[in-house]
């Protein structure tokens, strides 16, 4: 039995908004970790919440040296 598809669309409650943010968020910050850790990368991650608040992940690294590597 499969999974069924579905719709993506925005949330229009800001509240619920926050919270399924901040629970996507870390999960995506998990996969990351794992990531990095699997493939031995460096990762880095910049994400604005719907508040306008920054939140960041790097691995290993400072977000600062990846970036400069980036440029």
């Amino acid at each position: 039995m499969g999974r069924f598809k579905l719709e993506i669309k925005r949330i229009e409650n800001n509240s619920n908004r926050q919270v399924t943010f901040s629970k996507c968020r870390y999960g995506l910050i998990k996969k990351a970790y794992e990531l990095s850790i699997l493939c031995d990368i460096d990762i880095a991650l910049i994400m604005f919440s719907p508040s306008g608040r920054l939140s960041h992940f790097s691995s290993k690294r400072r977000f600062l040296s990846i970036h400069i590597r980036f440029q």
